[in-house]
């Protein structure tokens, strides 16, 4: 039997499918945000490069600080607090 694999894009099949014949936009790659603003974690499938983990799709989070291209985001999680380090390709800026 061969082990099962448990790579980073496992079972996400449909979480992390984009719609068929979507336009390719340069824009969410060049957004900018700010520290304290809030952001929702959507992510773009057709990115690989600083993508968080899927089980943070959905979420609200606030801007903690710049790294890099990327961004660090403050979420949490019940009574945890994390940090998802993500680029703004993957984040929509909360209205």
């Amino acid at each position: 039997m061969v082990k099962a694999s448990k790579g980073f894009r496992r079972s996400t099949r449909r979480k992390l499918k984009k719609k068929i014949r979507q336009k390719f936009k340069v824009t969410p790659y060049l957004k900018e945000f700010r520290s304290k603003d809030k952001v929702v974690i959507k992510i773009d499938p057709s990115s690989q490069k600083g993508m968080p983990f899927p089980k943070f799709k959905g979420m609200i989070g606030e801007v903690k600080e710049k790294r890099g291209n990327a961004y660090v985001i403050k979420i949490t999680v019940g009574k945890k607090i994390k940090e998802v380090i993500a680029r703004p390709e993957h984040l929509v800026l909360k209205g």
